[in-house]
């Protein structure tokens, strides 16, 4: 019973809103908890090791996303780092939320790239606010290139999270 709880709708929002809390508003001072809120996640998991292999492909794909736009000097992180761990840390995350608390957005697809186009670059601006990143390019160039990019890439995740879960022996995440 307590395995099938990260599967909740309300378990999933509130496991996930704290992991962003932990790691663009504490970054690195909160790794630690970011870390222990992402194995909590895993261990929680109908199948532990198929949602860790979702979480490293669909996170991988934010990460590599974020990679890019950092690379094109979209984004600045403090350090010169290209991407930060505690980004990293974030992408694993909502890698888990994506088959569960955002799934919903899955099936419809406009309306999960329209959401994307909104979302994405409202949690940067946030993130840029919380000085946990810079832009390089005035604020309204910098939200469209992040709301297109990530108005492509979404669907993409959402597919990608739907291969794992028809990939993995128990049918499911």
């Amino acid at each position: 019973m307590i395995r099938r709880l990260s599967d909740t709708l309300w378990f999933n929002g509130l496991w996930f809103q704290a992991l962003w809390f932990c790691t663009v508003w504490g970054q690195g001072d909160f790794m630690p908890l970011a870390l222990v809120l992402l194995a909590l996640h895993v261990w929680l998991a109908h199948d532990s090791l198929a949602e860790l292999q979702q979480m490293l492909i669909v996170g991988g794909l934010g990460i590599a996303v974020d990679t890019l736009l950092s690379t094109t000097g979209v984004y600045v992180f403090a350090d010169g780092a290209l991407i930060p761990l505690w980004l990293c840390a974030l992408w694993l995350g909502f890698a888990g939320v994506l088959g569960r608390s955002l799934a919903w957005l899955a099936v419809r697809p406009a309306v999960c790239s329209l959401a994307a186009a909104i979302a994405f670059p409202l949690n940067y601006w946030a993130g840029q606010r919380l000085g946990a990143v810079e832009f390089a390019y005035s604020l309204p160039l910098t939200l469209i290139i992040v709301g297109l990019v990530w108005a492509c890439t979404l669907p993409m995740m959402f597919w990608l999270t739907a291969a794992v879960e028809r990939a993995s022996p128990r049918g499911g995440l």
